[in-house]
């Protein structure tokens, strides 16, 4: 347990899972709220998170919610905008890759329609503010279990200690503990597919250049870095992926050239590296009485459209919206009649991006002939069509699209 909670502390919000999602909704909800009690409890030690050597895409509508946290200003040195991406379908032996699909990353005035930010900066800075606004942390504990009531929801922390709450967040990742516990079923399917994640040091400099390169076994995606640095988010088939990761340096090199190229003069990986099996699940409903679920605890997508930490931030920008709105109106903001105006916020918007990121992936995860005849035909469409690439880079961004007012860059 923190220092300043004891056990049987009765609070208002739980939350379980201190990665990037659940720390930002505690914040929100602090901000917001100031009079309302909110905890989070994660299993990892104190200060892991900010250890975390990896980088992630964040969209202007989600840098707009973290400068209106006050975390933005903290971590914009460190973070790299994304300048122009580029989109090429080939073969692995081709030696040329044509450009199918090019998007210049400017939003309204300029602004880059997303940012690389380091994981670890990001982590760091939210823990940090959710201390200064008063929200307790509690490291190296989890919740085990929990038993709902009327009007309060008793966690049962690993530690054995226990803790009421009149709402329980799980932000416990895709694997959720409390998602099963609640009884809420998930639907989806694997593709078969891993994504191996490194960072790369080239000679030349990338501008701000992303490449998102369509590869028979999936996409393989070059996102800028400070520096002349990459961060590689490369899919591969499950089986090989795992060959890859542990293979010695000198074959993982000749396959990451492979997929590269030269572009950017001489290549290295100089991160460590990690796969993750790569599947779409979604949760059947985003709330049980007294529980919520947000981040991969309701929604796992595959990252061809680089959108799942995105779409995480939005559950927590909507999910803050709606127990705020009615801790000022002196509502309850666990029951169930609140927490379904959060889930009707978010489901459909969920369920979109599920079935967007999963054509894509058929589409373009294969060799086939006539579908690359199709899909090359469309990418090059799309090219031609100014006003259907702003409304990509639109969708991309979410800027302009209508949803919680942090996305907006709105205090709530």
């Amino acid at each position: 347990m923190a220092a300043g909670m004891e056990t049987g502390s009765a609070i208002d919000v739980l939350i379980a899972g201190g990665g990037y999602v659940g720390l930002c909704t505690a914040l929100a909800l602090k901000q917001g709220a100031p009079s309302l009690a909110v905890a989070v409890v994660d299993p990892a030690p104190a200060g892991a998170g900010s250890r975390d050597g990896r980088a992630s895409a964040i969209a202007a509508a989600a840098k707009r919610m973290l400068e209106t946290l006050g975390i933005w200003q903290q971590i914009e040195a460190t973070s790299q905008p994304i300048t122009e991406m580029i989109v090429t379908d080939s073969r692995l032996r081709d030696a040329v890759r044509p450009i199918f699909l090019t998007f210049s990353g400017s939003v309204e005035n300029g602004e880059p329609f997303a940012h690389m930010v380091p994981n670890g900066a990001l982590v760091g800075a939210l823990s940090d503010a959710c201390r200064t606004v008063g929200v307790e942390l509690i490291a190296g504990d989890s919740v085990a279990d929990f038993t709902t009531r009327a009007a309060s929801v008793e966690a049962k922390l690993a530690s054995g200690g226990t803790i009421t709450a009149r709402l329980l967040v799980a932000a416990d990742g895709a694997k959720s503990r409390l998602r099963d516990l609640a009884g809420i079923r998930t639907v989806g399917w694997s593709y078969g597919q891993s994504g191996i994640v490194t960072t790369v040091q080239h000679e030349r400099p990338h501008h701000g250049r992303a490449e998102e390169h369509f590869l028979p076994a999936g996409p393989f995606a070059i996102l800028p870095l400070p520096g002349n640095r990459s961060s590689l988010v490369w899919s591969e088939r499950t089986e090989h992926a795992d060959r890859l990761v542990q293979a010695d340096e000198f074959t993982f090199q000749l396959e990451l050239e492979r997929r590269f190229g030269h572009h950017l003069g001489p290549i290295e990986a100089i991160g460590p590296r990690r796969a993750y099996p790569i599947g779409l699940k979604l949760a059947r409903s985003f709330i049980a009485p007294r529980v919520a679920l947000v981040g991969d605890a309701a929604h796992a997508i595959h990252p061809i459209a680089g959108q799942g930490l995105n779409l995480g931030f939005k559950d927590a920008a909507a999910l803050a919206e709606t127990v705020v709105d009615a801790a000022r109106l002196g509502l309850d903001p666990g029951t169930l009649d609140i927490l379904e105006r959060y889930e009707r916020w978010r489901r459909f918007d969920t369920v979109q991006m599920g079935i967007v990121t999963d054509g894509l992936t058929r589409l373009f995860s294969n060799d086939n002939p006539a579908l690359r005849i199709l899909r090359d035909v469309g990418l090059g469409l799309v090219d031609r069509l100014p006003r259907l690439k702003e409304s990509f880079i639109g969708a991309a961004s979410d800027v302009g699209q209508a949803g919680p007012r942090l996305l907006r860059g709105e205090v709530i």
